[in-house]
């Protein structure tokens, strides 16, 4: 009974999905297709970046595009649900328990991550005229997008119910901005030796090793991290953050 209740949840999820998928779709692509655009097309006819800056840029869009799907996949519903009208109240009651009604956010969270990475190859391929591909990678670019999907929709899940909902909103301006611009989307990590401080700062957070990761499977010949130091650190953030998240989920549930 556990098992079909979980299933029914995500069914009736993925369905929401599917009936919104154009909507989820400009959601997803609008902000990467702008810079993309802005970024490498229009700085790089214009002469103010290389020809080949798009193939460093998009593996980071794809990695940026698929953390803060999987964190606001989590995050934003969660504010409706824990309101005041406690949409929550519906999936709590469900014959499972309630850390697996938050199991079942963080997976859905997670293939919503998956799927907009994925549209993000066409959308790059539309904008810069091809998409960097490469077939070795795929196991450790696979790998990387399961992590940092967990590792995103997990930051969600800890912002959704650690604070109170009337400050999501504040703490979404807080966080968004400084961690897509620190994440080393538009750069890669080791351009920053100059930077120290700087370096520092991009390393405490997660988005770095994502994109680093991305770009280490796509584009090996730019400077990047270690993959494994970026499945590594991943996992441990992935990890933590899911702990953290369950516990808040299980406190705010009660409450």
């Amino acid at each position: 009974m556990t098992g079909r209740a979980f299933l029914a949840i995500l069914w009736r999820d993925l369905f929401v999905t599917g009936k919104e998928f154009w909507a989820f779709l400009f959601q997803v692509a609008v902000q990467p297709l702008f810079i993309l655009f802005v970024f490498a097309k229009v700085l790089g006819s214009t002469g103010y970046v290389s020809a080949d800056f798009g193939d460093l840029l998009l593996p980071g869009m794809v990695a940026l595009t698929a953390f803060i799907t999987a964190l606001q996949s989590v995050a934003l519903p969660l504010v409706v649900e824990f309101s005041y009208s406690r949409e929550i109240e519906d999936r709590l009651m469900a014959p499972l328990p309630t850390a697996l009604v938050a199991v079942e956010k963080l997976l859905i969270a997670l293939i919503r991550s998956l799927l907009s990475a994925v549209l993000m190859f066409p959308v790059g391929a539309l904008v810069l005229g091809s998409a960097p591909w490469r077939a070795a990678g795929l196991p450790v670019l696979v790998l990387v997008l399961l992590l940092g999907g967990l590792t995103g929709a997990a930051i969600g899940l800890n912002l959704g119910t650690w604070l109170p909902p009337a400050r999501v909103g504040l703490a979404f301006g807080a966080v968004m901005t400084p961690m897509m611009f620190t994440g080393a989307t538009q750069y890669p990590w080791k351009a920053l030796d100059t930077m120290p401080w700087f370096q520092v700062i991009t390393a405490c957070n997660p988005l770095t090793y994502l994109s680093e990761g991305v770009r280490g499977a796509l584009v090996p010949g730019v400077p990047h991290m270690s993959p494994m130091v970026c499945v590594a650190v991943l996992a441990v953030a992935g990890a933590v953050l899911t702990a953290t998240g369950l516990r808040g989920f299980q406190r705010r549930a009660v409450s």
